[in-house]
């Protein structure tokens, strides 16, 4: 059975890792991909040059392979998801096995952005979150999880983290099926998704 492919997407810190994680919980077997996974591999550039990159760019990611995979999974076929070093800015040498299941959830910034992306998603969520919640929370985690100074962290999201989201995130809001609030409750925003994927199936006949 080909597995329901939900996209997550939403600003950087706005709670679409956290969304994934509950739906998980309500979706038992279900598999989350993370878009994060798919930046573009660099270990050819020197570390320095590496942290100058915009990775709050499209062009960042390498979209085609998770394209790939993603068709592969909508066919029965497991795929390696490539995991990524945030602390040395480049891919590691292992993967992630994802095996085809009930459903998939795809969560990062740009996963409704690209129109081939978006044609593989059945149902399109939208994060919304207050910019300045989103930097608060930025903050915290890039501090605690990847290393970064508070300096780099706020350079960086002035840089290129809140222009990326103005110019390249926020205009996706417009292609998702719902829009949930990343400040409100979790149960709240996991609810309605999983009110939409009730209304997908009955509108499929419950297959």
């Amino acid at each position: 059975m080909r597995p329901h492919i939900i996209g997550i997407a939403g600003p950087s810190s706005s709670g679409k890792t956290e969304l994934a994680k509950q739906l998980v919980q309500r979706l038992p077997g279900a598999a989350i991909v993370s878009l994060d996974s798919y930046y573009r591999g660099m270990e050819e550039i020197p570390l320095e040059r590496r942290k100058k990159v915009n990775f709050d760019h499209p062009d960042a990611l390498d979209w085609e392979l998770l394209h790939e995979h993603l068709q592969a999974i909508a066919r029965g076929r497991a795929f390696e998801e490539p995991v990524y070093s945030f602390a040395d800015y480049a891919r590691t040498a292992g993967t992630r096995r994802i095996e085809p299941t009930d459903y998939v959830i795809v969560e990062g910034l740009f996963v409704l952005y690209w129109p081939e992306l978006r044609a593989t998603l059945d149902t399109k969520v939208y994060v919304q979150t207050d910019p300045d919640e989103c930097y608060r929370r930025r903050l915290a985690r890039d501090v605690a999880e990847r290393g970064r100074t508070p300096e780099s962290v706020r350079d960086q999201y002035e840089r290129t983290v809140r222009p990326g989201a103005e110019w390249f995130v926020h205009p996706t809001r417009r292609y998702a099926d719902l829009v949930v609030s990343g400040e409100a409750p979790f149960g709240d925003s996991t609810g309605a998704v999983l009110g939409a994927l009730q209304r997908a199936k009955a509108a499929v006949g419950g297959r």
